[in-house]
């Protein structure tokens, strides 16, 4: 059985692979393909398992231990610390999650084999899931889902259309929400891969975040067994409503981007930035009050996203969920802030594509969109809060 780690142990286990991640985020970037050597890393060092609990061959983080590991990955390439989240989502929503739930004893006998299963999937075999959940139809988590799961013998047929499918072509399983025709509850599936009717749009050329490949999913009458059925029926619709500080998870990868910037603009003031020009500018008056104010939002939304996840609870209060909800549009939209400012505060030779400011711009312009919980959305939320019954 793996020992259990510290959390700054796990997050060693990350800050050991930042140089290799660095130099690599380079080739992601410009090539839009997924990073297939820090997976490899992540593999071999135990990070695939890191949500996994103990007793089922994992490094055991909870929810909050997780949130800081996914920061330390966004740091050194955003791209890998967002699929990086898609896997480790599924692996939170059937572990720390699900044992929070109301289930049957059958219910809960029948998740635990099921997802003891999916868990040595990842320990001895390095099985990376995804989790698209995307359709474009809503914004909501338990909402607008099309895609249906038809009841054949021994499992589903599954038709729909998924956007924005992170790890396309590089993930184990697709982890899709899906309803049965005549069923109100949302089920969580996952679709091998490597399945007949299985379509991926080549049609990834975006602005930011590129390394993410999140083509578009099409499945068109998919047989996904009953053994995929990962969580419950009825279970995801109950963990959306009554634990959805999950909805959170994308955050973490973005507060590590905004210190990514952070590291790299600190260099770039003290002269120590590789490739360079300009001398130092630490001593520069404007640019110290910009580095303030960079670092001022920096903390902010780390302190408000630690706390939302560290005192996150089942069943949130109103005052709860407005606190989770502002920590996602501080995190997402001071990102992309900062982004602004440390181009301003390092001058026009930052915006080279030679300088991973240019990159880490771009990816940061993108955490404002990120659905569910998305800053419009979260902004449309608390604009409504305490004003109506």
């Amino acid at each position: 059985m793996t020992m259990a780690m510290t959390r700054n142990e796990m997050v060693g286990l990350v800050t050991a692979m930042a140089p290799a991640m660095q130099e690599r985020a380079v080739v992601v970037d410009r090539e839009a393909r997924f990073p297939y050597e820090n997976f490899a890393d992540f593999r071999a060092n135990g990070l695939l398992t890191v949500s996994i609990p103990v007793e089922h061959g994992g490094l055991g983080a909870r929810y909050a231990d997780y949130i800081r590991v996914s920061e330390e990955v966004g740091r050194y390439c955003g791209a890998t610390g967002l699929t990086f989240n898609m896997h480790n989502a599924t692996m939170l929503w059937c572990g720390e999650v699900a044992d929070l739930l109301d289930m049957t004893p059958d219910m809960r006998a029948q998740h635990e084999e099921t997802r003891s299963r999916m868990y040595r999937g990842v320990v001895e075999h390095g099985h990376i899931h995804s989790q698209p959940f995307s359709e474009g139809l809503a914004p909501g988590a338990t909402a607008g889902v099309s895609t249906r799961a038809v009841p054949v013998d021994g499992g589903w047929l599954v038709t729909g259309k998924k956007i924005f499918a992170s790890l396309a072509e590089a993930a184990t399983f697709y982890n899709v929400t899906c309803q049965v025709p005549g069923e109100d509850e949302i089920r969580l599936l996952g679709v091998p891969t490597d399945a007949d009717g299985i379509t991926i749009l080549d049609d990834w050329d975006p602005l930011g975040m590129r390394g993410t490949v999140s083509k578009t999913l099409i499945m068109n009458e998919v047989f996904v067994p009953h053994a995929n059925e990962w969580m419950p029926p009825g279970m995801y619709n109950q963990a959306a409503n009554r634990y959805p500080w999950l909805f959170l998870s994308l955050c973490p990868s973005y507060l590590g981007l905004t210190g990514g910037i952070i590291d790299m603009t600190r260099l770039y003031l003290r002269g120590e930035l590789p490739g360079q020009v300009v001398a130092s500018r630490k001593e520069n008056a404007i640019k110290q009050f910009g580095w303030a104010q960079m670092q001022l939002k920096h903390q902010q939304s780390r302190a408000m996203l630690y706390r939302a996840i560290d005192e996150a609870n089942l069943d949130p209060t109103d005052d709860d969920l407005r606190r989770g909800w502002a920590a996602a549009i501080t995190v997402m939209e001071h990102a992309a802030e900062v982004a602004s400012l440390a181009i301003k505060v390092c001058g026009g030779q930052s915006m080279q594509k030679t300088m991973p400011l240019e990159r880490m711009y771009r990816d940061a312009r993108l955490g404002s969109t990120m659905l569910p919980w998305s800053a419009e959305v979260c902004t449309e939320r608390l604009g409504r809060a305490g004003l109506f019954d």
